[in-house]
C-alpha cells in the first residue's frame, strides 16, 4: 500500500477570494516503494497549539478572555481545532506540492480570532492532521487506502501573514457582531442622532461615557498632606 508523507513549508495571503484565506503550501512525497497514484481524496484538520509559544505581558492580557487569567494556563492552554479543509490530489508517484486554501473570519466571537489578534508578533503554532483516501494501480487493478491517522505536521506561521491578510481584505476594520436587541437599541439610538454610520454611534457612545467617567473621577490633591 502507498505511504504519504506531509510537510508545509510557506504560507501566504491568497488575493481576490470570496472570504481572507491564507495558502498554506503542502508538499507531498511517496514513500518507497512506490506505485502509481492515480488520486487523493485528502481531509486536513487544522489545530493552534497555543502552548507552543510564549506571550508577552500585552499578549497574556488580551488572551485572558479566551484563556483566563495567566496563572491559570497551565489547566487552560490547550490545543484548539481551527478548522477542516479538504483538497483533491492528482495523479502522482514521487510526489507533489499544491496551496492549501485555509478560509479565515474576523469574528472576534470566534476563538481562533482572539487567538490570532491578541498576538502582537512571532509566529502561530499549527499542527496540521492528515486523513483521507488513496485511489492507486496494483495488480494492474485499482485498489483503495485509507491515509494513516497518525499522519500529521507541523508549521508556524508568521502573524505578519495573518495580519497582512486581513489588512487587505478588511483595511482599518473589525468586525464585531452584536445580540439582536443590543443591535435593535444600537440603531434606535443612531437614528435618534441622526448619525449616519454606526461607527459615529460607537463613538458618540463611548465619548459620552467618557465624559462621565471623568466627572466622577475625584481629582487628585496634594492639600493635607505631609
Amino acid at each position: 500500500m502507498p505511504e504519504l508523507n506531509f510537510q508545509i513549508s510557506d504560507a501566504s495571503v491568497v488575493r481576490h477570494a470570496a472570504v481572507p484565506t491564507l495558502g498554506l503550501q503542502l508538499s507531498i512525497s511517496q514513500s518507497e516503494p512506490r506505485v502509481p497514484i492515480e488520486s487523493v481524496l485528502l481531509e486536513c484538520q487544522v489545530r493552534i497549539e497555543p502552548t507552543r509559544r510564549k506571550y508577552s505581558p500585552a499578549e497574556q492580557s488580551r488572551l485572558s478572555d479566551l484563556f483566563g487569567e495567566p496563572a491559570r494556563w497551565g489547566e487552560t492552554l490547550r490545543s484548539l481545532l481551527w478548522t477542516h479543509v479538504r483538497a483533491h490530489l492528482p495523479p502522482l508517484v514521487e510526489g507533489t506540492t499544491l496551496e492549501l486554501p485555509i478560509p479565515c473570519s474576523f469574528d472576534f466571537n470566534v476563538g481562533a480570532t482572539k487567538y490570532f489578534s491578541a498576538l502582537e508578533s512571532g509566529e502561530l503554532p499549527l499542527l496540521i492532521l492528515f486523513s483521507g483516501t488513496i485511489f492507486y494501480t496494483a495488480d494492474e487493478a485499482v485498489q483503495i487506502s485509507r491515509i494513516s491517522w497518525e499522519k500529521e505536521c507541523r508549521y508556524r506561521l508568521p502573524v505578519s501573514v495573518w495580519r497582512e491578510m486581513m489588512d487587505l481584505y478588511y483595511p482599518n476594520q473589525a468586525w464585531l457582531t452584536l445580540r439582536r436587541d443590543i443591535f435593535d437599541r444600537l440603531l434606535d439610538y443612531k437614528q435618534r442622532q441622526s448619525l449616519p454610520t454606526f461607527e459615529q454611534a460607537l463613538d458618540k457612545l463611548l465619548a459620552e461615557v467618557q465624559a462621565v467617567e471623568t466627572v466622577e473621577t475625584p481629582a487628585f490633591s496634594s492639600e493635607g498632606s505631609s
